[in-house]
């Protein structure tokens, strides 16, 4: 496959020039290739770029399937751009042993229309399943509940886990025991948005601080998931080259007013903060103290979103589906002036990849796998719920008209998803390949990654 015409979104700059693809990898990067290839694709007009890595999402497989699975996860991430994801463990059975983790592999080769990736999760009890893990980006820590039963509060268990293995780690920052005092002013709550009281910014702050001191204690890479609040940001100024963080879309585009609007739909953990917190997190990717933008998409169905909202049990669950936008919304800032191209590839693209050392990922660059995107700047269109392929059929941005937008998308040169005039289109028969990581690498900070 050769595609020509195209500004072609590089590591360092953009340039109009000519990709050409063979054997699902990237063969030649070439304004002046002639090759005869088996198609020829003109791009004029669009933008290529590397496919999205999605660090954190929950695509609910196994045991939680009535809410999504890893085929209509795939699909929305092919419409979405996404061409890698890494999953997080709090599935039913949890990720939490070698085994499990090679049993999820084994059944994301058979539905996955992309590339896929699992983290094990930890316990307090199940260090020497996470110092004999291989097949995994990391390490995850619930240092906070959240949807399923992993918490890992115990001091203890903490400094066992960050003092005895070696993969990168990554938390959920929440400290409980602010959480469950707070839980306990509002017992009889029924205000949605009473949950960014409970899950305030002391919560977050004292969570990001302990597990930032536990990774400077012990040299160990850690990588602070869903950074919510602006007072965090201090915390992630790092001289050790230790420390990554990132940052989700509906911290960056939804604050505590939009309870008003979406009640439920936007409950998330961690919450939702206030506006001044968003402009803090948008400036501290600007300035290179936040690295990656991730979904954490976490759909739950409509009705159980719908349900009251109650801090304790039966109430409405927290998460909401993104993948499927994710790129488009910031591609939407691009055309605003927010941000540019190369910045949105850098946070989406290439800075995952470095951070969890995946192979060949992020970059469009000789010899890196064929996993690309092309984008159209000018293409304007609504987000609607009927129209998404994530189970549920729903988005928190139902409704909102962005202007820039995924048009194809490859999966290791396999062409996955296609919107043009006549429509849009998924290959449903394509299948993504287990994403492979090279730990030696150094993750982000390292003079060795790419």
């Amino acid at each position: 496959m050769l595609i020509r015409h195209a500004q072609v979104v590089l590591p360092t700059e953009t340039i109009a020039t000519s990709v050409l693809v063979e054997n699902g990898k990237i063969a030649a990067v070439d304004a002046a290739i002639h090759t005869q290839a088996d198609e020829i694709i003109d791009a004029a007009g669009l933008h290529l770029i590397p496919g999205v890595v999605d660090d954190q999402v929950h695509f609910r497989e196994p045991g939680l399937t009535h809410k999504e699975d890893l085929t209509t996860a795939t699909r929305a991430c092919a419409k979405g751009g996404v061409t890698t994801f890494l999953e997080m463990p709090n599935t039913n059975p949890t990720t939490t042993s070698v085994a499990a983790l090679h049993d999820k592999l084994a059944l994301a080769a058979n539905k996955c229309l992309v590339n896929y990736g699992f983290y094990i999760g930890a316990t307090t009890s199940n260090v020497s399943e996470l110092k004999a893990a291989r097949r995994t980006p990391g390490i995850k820590i619930f240092i906070g509940s959240s949807t399923g039963n992993m918490l890992v509060d115990e001091q203890a268990a903490l400094e066992a886990i960050f003092a005895e293995t070696s993969l990168p780690i990554c938390a959920h920052c929440e400290d409980e025991t602010t959480v469950r005092a707070n839980s306990a002013k509002f017992a009889d709550t029924h205000d949605v948005a009473d949950h960014s009281r409970i899950r305030d910014h002391q919560a977050a702050v004292i969570a990001t601080r302990r597990a930032i001191e536990l990774a400077h204690r012990h040299g160990h890479r850690f990588h602070v998931l869903h950074v919510s609040t602006a007072d965090e940001v201090p915390l992630l100024v790092d001289h050790r080259g230790l420390i990554t963080a990132e940052v989700c879309p509906h911290h960056l585009f939804f604050n505590v007013d939009d309870y008003a609007r979406l009640g439920t739909l936007v409950q998330m953990n961690p919450s939702l903060k206030t506006s001044a917190d968003c402009r803090g997190l948008w400036q501290a990717l600007q300035d290179g103290l936040i690295q990656v933008i991730a979904t954490d998409h976490a759909p739950h169905t409509l009705e159980e979103k719908k349900l009251p909202y109650s801090p304790g049990h039966g109430g409405s669950p927290s998460g909401l589906p993104a993948v499927e936008n994710s790129l488009a919304l910031l591609l939407n800032q691009v055309n605003q002036g927010r941000c540019t191209l190369q910045q949105v590839v850098h946070w989406m693209c290439d800075a995952p990849a470095r951070v969890w050392d995946i192979m060949n990922k992020g970059r469009i660059e000789p010899g890196y796998d064929a996993d690309l995107v092309l984008v159209d700047l000018n293409k304007t269109a609504t987000i609607r719920n009927e129209e998404q392929e994530t189970k549920n059929r729903w988005s928190p941005w139902h409704g909102e008209t962005l202007t820039g937008w995924p048009v194809r998308t490859w999966v290791m040169g396999q062409e996955v998803f296609r919107a043009d005039s006549s429509g849009s289109r998924i290959n449903s028969q394509v299948r993504g390949q287990e994403a492979t990581f090279d730990h030696a690498r150094g993750g982000y900070w390292s003079t060795t990654s790419p």
